[in-house]
């Protein structure tokens, strides 16, 4: 039996492409932000895109869209920008934000179409929120069963230090998250030492990087080479905003490192004024195809290159690495395995 799925809240199709690496088929996605939903095509034509409100949206209408297809998995990332990290940081308090009650709408979309499995991720701040323990209650109910736990990508094999909420669920028997033992562990060399330099590269998205003033530049190329820090420059460079103590992020303006896994690729993953983005060695920020890779699309993934650089940045670092969603779905797909025996 071959596992078909339903990615909510698709945006640039990074869930979609795990799951396709584990030979899953996606029959529908659901992507309302036009230019995620332009880079979703491009890469997946084969799959049908419901560029719609989710809460516009009833089960009954994606079974129609999809001609009586069975789903059985539902998967997705429900935006979750009122109680990541950041926003959370003052006081620890969750920031009322009208995003955050979409996990709710994952759950109206399993209720009405009733998958085998489920699979949601989300930040590790979700997991004290009302609407995540009510969504758990009532899957429950519904007969799921459930394992959920706060995981390191980076424990899995991606280059990257990334902390998500991952859920998994099934009606046909205990679940759990995929142990992590077995994967090795990869680093930022493995995904990026032998790209193309800019210079001689023909793909597009390896052209798009921050450009920056003279005085910036300066400060660039004065911090050392694989893994230095802002912290390791002459006092004299130091921006009056970081001259304060306790202010400002210690990471910013922070190279990778060659042998260690990345830090998190954000949003702001073209801007090394937002994080750890400086190449290891050359005096730049990563560019966008770097930011994909450490995210671990393939080479030759496609993105709309004609939108702003923070709009795409935005688009890679909200994506879930396709490596972690394929190890998901090939463990799924190995209960499917169990039960047919």
């Amino acid at each position: 039996m071959n596992i078909t799925a339903l990615d909510l809240f698709a945006g640039c199709g990074g869930l979609t492409q795990g799951l396709k690496q584990a030979d899953v088929d996606v029959v529908a996605a659901i992507e309302i932000n036009k230019n995620a939903a332009r880079a979703y095509k491009m890469n997946h034509p084969e799959t049908l895109l419901i560029e719609e409100d989710i809460r516009n949206i009833a089960a009954k209408d994606i079974l129609s869209f999809v001609s009586g297809k069975k789903i059985n998995l539902v998967a997705g990332c429900p935006p979750c920008q009122g109680f990541s990290n950041i926003r959370t940081r003052n006081k620890g308090n969750i920031i009322e934000d009208e995003r955050n009650t979409l996990i709710l709408e994952f759950l109206r979309i399993v209720e009405g179409i009733k998958p085998i499995f489920i699979m949601l991720e989300n930040v590790p701040g979700i997991i004290n929120y009302h609407y995540f323990e009510l969504t758990v209650n009532r899957l429950s109910e519904l007969g799921y069963n459930l394992d959920y736990r706060v995981i390191n990508v980076e424990d899995y094999g991606v280059p990257q230090r990334r902390k998500r909420l991952v859920l998994l669920g099934s009606l046909i028997g205990e679940v759990s998250i995929p142990s992590n033992t077995i994967y090795k562990r990869t680093t930022v060399r493995d995904y990026l030492y032998n790209l193309t330099p800019i210079e001689k590269s023909r793909d597009p998205l390896h052209q798009i990087f921050s450009k920056h003033s003279e005085k910036v530049k300066k400060i660039i190329s004065l911090i050392p080479k694989d893994g230095g820090s802002r912290k390791d420059l002459p006092e004299e460079y130091w921006l009056e905003c970081h001259k304060k103590k306790g202010i400002g992020f210690s990471d910013i303006y922070g190279r990778l490192s060659w042998d260690k896994v990345s830090s998190t690729i954000t949003g702001g993953c073209l801007n090394p004024s937002k994080g750890r983005f400086l190449h290891p060695m050359e005096d730049r920020a990563i560019t966008a195809r770097e930011a994909a890779l450490l995210q671990t699309f393939p080479i030759d993934y496609k993105f709309p290159t004609d939108i702003s650089k923070g709009e795409l940045a935005q688009m890679i670092g909200n994506s879930f690495p396709p490596k972690f969603s394929e190890i998901q779905a090939s463990y799924l797909k190995s209960l499917l395995t169990i039960e047919s025996h």
